[in-house]
């Protein structure tokens, strides 16, 4: 059906979504990550209380997540031209793709610590354990699994987000479906690059959970 040329521009397709993928989601979590923390530990209720910081993390998060990403995408074109040199292909999207998961990752980081037993991290308060070890020790360490599922999530929502780059010239295999599925009329092209992208999230989202039973200590 496809002759050589398609087939190998399919394979570096996929591979330059795998990268926009898993770099972005690497990046998302050096960002989202802290942010989750801090969000948990300065709630109500957490165990370093600050209104003011939680609202201005909180604003931050659901102002980015209230911006649909193919606008981001747009409106951060400056900046990351400003950053990589140019303003599409793989590696620049990898900017915006940041830029959209961080957020959502702090969410859902804040999400599973809130998840911990308050018991235990009482316990450990009581033992002496200062706040840096409460969160690597008791927060981290207690919500291990729910934070695999979690990756699991972003990798699919992100590998989402880099097929919708292509709208834009973002690269990988949305850019594949736009340029040659949408554009030229190639229908067999368009449905090949949709189910390579549901196999990569199955075969993504597979691993993660299957990791993640390993961890959870409830499956020994």
């Amino acid at each position: 059906m496809f002759d050589e040329t398609i087939r190998a521009m399919l394979i570096e397709g996929t591979w330059a979504t795998l990268y926009m993928t898993l770099v972005s989601t690497l990046f998302g979590y050096l960002i989202g990550l802290p942010m989750g923390i801090v969000l948990c530990i300065t709630d109500k209720g957490g165990i370093k209380p600050n209104a003011v910081v939680y609202k201005i993390l909180d604003f931050i998060v659901n102002l980015t997540r209230s911006i649909p990403f193919l606008i981001l995408l747009i409106l951060v074109m400056p900046l990351t031209k400003l950053i990589v040199g140019q303003s599409y292909g793989s590696t620049a999207t990898i900017v915006p793709l940041t830029i959209a998961a961080a957020p959502f990752i702090g969410r859902m980081v804040e999400s599973s610590l809130k998840e911990v037993d308050k018991g235990v991290i009482e316990a450990a308060q009581s033992m002496g354990a200062g706040t840096l070890t409460v969160i690597w020790k008791v927060l981290l360490a207690e919500a291990r699994t729910s934070l695999l599922v979690g990756v699991t999530i972003a990798v699919g929502t992100i590998l989402g987000y880099s097929a919708m780059a292509g709208v834009v010239g973002g690269g990988g295999l949305g850019d594949i479906a736009i340029r040659y599925g949408y554009y030229r009329y190639e229908t067999g092209i368009m449905i090949v690059t949709i189910i390579i992208l549901v196999i990569l999230v199955q075969i993504l989202q597979g691993i993660g959970m299957m990791l993640s039973k390993k961890l959870d200590r409830r499956q020994v």
